[in-house]
């Protein structure tokens, strides 16, 4: 299938005045070294814990920044709605803190969700249409009730590809009704992918510790590769999917997009369990690791990785920068072999047809458990919104594939039975499992995909190859480190594996994270260099 996006100890002079002027400070973001914002959860942790940093001021902070390098300065667009119980949140956590009551790694620490997950509180969630503008949730999706419990401040939402990049055949990532267009923090008029694009230019951007996105297929893996940041998407069941605006159950998940392998390796276990109301959740306990033990840095040892060759040859300056990385998974001790992973070529349309089945019944569950005051209550209520106010919803692309959803029958027809077993059947065990077995594998890597491309409102996305699908649709994890760049332009590698298999994965991609360090802050150019 042709890769679709259903689917990121001080401060500068200039970003510790908030408000001495939005210029002054997106300048200072670009040239700054690393201060407390740009630190991870660890990093943040100490100096709370030492009595240097409050989670309220952390949270100051971040605001700040937002207000001038997401709506002032650069203008990243990346956050759609800020948290107006933020503050009071932090200080109730810094209360618990001065008590001897720390709840665990993510005490204190802000976070930023995209604006398909459920909150509970003064946000709206809208997958960023103007048709649930204003809309509450009237209770939290399943893993914001844990990061809440693990002593989280969520901060804001996060902008989005409209409907997780599930409305037009002709989308732009990043552009949702309600929030506009997401910008590229490496270069201004590139886009940042989709659909958890917010999620990926604000992790990148440093406007919170932790972000959060979800991801179909590659809506997690493809905005963190195009942002420079680390970005796993877990095996399908490891975290609850209640709550969150749907596209299909089939292969929807949460996940983390954080700077560093180790603050999403802290997050995830942070939002990993069973939940009651998922029953794909039923069997996540007894797989659950200890992430935080998984962080090694001789997790490549010994690996046996295959290499997959069949998702190289798209780009050639992105082929050159993972073959050179290659040789620093081989100094790290992993056993290399060119592999081919088979059948991808045999679920494309399918895959289509399995998430467009899935959406408008998906969608109406939503709105019926989680927001039953809602003007919409179907699919068929959308499309008609939006053509109602096709100028402020629909100036760039249309709604094909919502109109495509509202008139497929329901989930017992022949056709629909048909496409999900051939989704599984040449994803996992004519796919990723058989060449796994085949070749005795701990993983496979290849490029993440392409470089950014230009934003186009006249032809639409670009997609430089992906290696997102195969992972996807058979609900395996995947996780993507910062590999290098090309131009200015992030790259990333790829780490994909069985399913459970999250701690050895996120063992490998930490190896090779320390190995290499590739990941640098965007300076926030308005466009690249392309010369040579």
């Amino acid at each position: 299938m042709k890769r679709r996006e259903f689917v990121q100890l001080g401060l500068s002079a200039g970003i510790a005045a908030g408000a001495a002027g939005a210029a002054g400070m997106a300048s200072a973001a670009g040239s700054a070294g690393p201060g407390i914002l740009d630190a991870g959860v660890r990093e943040q942790q100490a100096q709370m814990a030492s009595g240097k940093l409050t989670s309220s001021n952390l949270v100051k902070q971040y605001l700040a920044r937002i207000a001038a390098v997401d709506k002032a300065g650069p203008h990243l667009n990346s956050v759609i709605e800020t948290n107006p119980d933020a503050h009071a949140i932090a200080a109730e956590m810094d209360r618990e803190r001065a008590a001897g009551k720390v709840r665990g790694p993510l005490h204190g620490i802000p976070v930023l969700l995209k604006d398909n997950i459920a909150t509970a509180d003064k946000m709206s969630t809208s997958a960023g249409s103007l048709a649930l503008n204003g809309v509450r949730a009237t209770r939290d999706a399943h893993i914001v009730t844990l990061l809440r419990q693990a002593g989280a401040v969520i901060i804001g939402k996060t902008n989005l590809s409209e409907w997780a990049n599930m409305r037009s055949t002709k989308s732009v990532s990043g552009w949702s009704g309600r929030g506009g267009q997401t910008k590229n923090p490496y270069a201004l008029d590139r886009n940042t992918s989709g659909s958890s694009s917010g999620s990926g230019a604000a992790a990148a951007a440093a406007l919170a510790t932790l972000t959060v996105g979800t991801e179909t297929d590659g809506s997690i893996v493809s905005p963190s590769s195009s942002c420079g940041i680390v970005g796993i998407k877990p095996t399908l069941g490891l975290l609850s999917r209640s709550g969150i605006i749907p596209i299909a159950h089939s292969q929807d998940t949460a996940g983390p997009m954080t700077r560093s392998v180790a603050d999403a390796a802290l997050m995830l276990a942070a939002m990993a369990g069973p939940d009651k109301d998922d029953a794909a959740t039923a069997d996540s306990g007894s797989h659950l690791k200890d992430y935080a033990a998984a962080l090694r840095t001789d997790g490549l040892k010994g690996k046996r990785i295959g290499v997959a060759r069949n998702f190289f040859g798209a780009n050639d300056a992105v082929d050159a920068i993972i073959e050179k990385e290659l040789d620093i998974l081989r100094a790290q001790g992993a056993v290399l072999v060119d592999v081919k992973v088979p059948n991808t070529d045999k679920y494309g349309d399918s895959e289509l047809q399995v998430l467009l089945y899935e959406f408008a019944p998906g969608l109406a569950s939503y709105l019926k458990n989680y927001a039953p005051h809602a003007p919409i209550k179907t699919m068929a209520d959308v499309i008609a919104f939006n053509e109602k106010n096709a100028a402020r919803e629909m100036p760039y692309f249309k709604q094909e594939h919502l109109v495509a959803a509202a008139a497929k029958p329901g989930l017992d027809a022949q056709e629909y039975r048909e496409a999900l077993a051939n989704d599984l059947r040449y994803s996992r065990e004519e796919g990723i499992d058989q060449v796994m077995k085949e070749h005795k594998l701990d993983a496979l890597v290849a490029p993440t995909g392409g470089p950014a491309w230009l934003t186009d409102y006249i032809n639409g996305d670009h997609y430089g190859g992906s290696f997102s699908t195969p992972a996807a649709v058979a609900g395996y994890p995947h996780i993507t480190v910062p590999a290098g760049f090309t131009r200015g332009l992030p790259v990333g590698i790829s780490f994909v594996g069985g399913a459970w298999s999250e701690a050895s994965l996120i063992g490998m991609a930490y190896a090779y994270e320390q190995a290499s360090k590739r990941r640098r802050a965007p300076t926030y150019p308005a466009s690249i260099n392309i010369k040579f």
